[in-house]
C-alpha cells in the first residue's frame, strides 16, 4: 500500500469490519469502515447483476 492511499473495510454485516479497522489503527493504517457492508450492497436492485454464462 502507498502512503496516502484511502483504505475501507468491509465484510458480510459490518461486525468484523469493525475489528478488522481496529487492528489497522493498531498499525498506523487509518481506515473506513461501510457500516452496510456486503449485504447492504447486495440488497439494492438497482445494482446489475449478470447472470448467465
Amino acid at each position: 500500500m502507498r502512503p496516502g492511499t484511502a483504505v475501507g473495510v468491509y465484510c458480510g454485516s459490518g461486525v468484523t469490519a469493525a475489528h478488522e479497522v481496529a487492528a489497522l489503527a493498531g498499525a498506523g493504517i487509518e481506515a473506513a469502515l461501510w457500516p452496510g457492508s456486503w449485504s447492504e450492497w447486495t440488497a439494492d436492485r438497482s445494482r446489475p447483476v449478470a447472470t448467465g454464462s
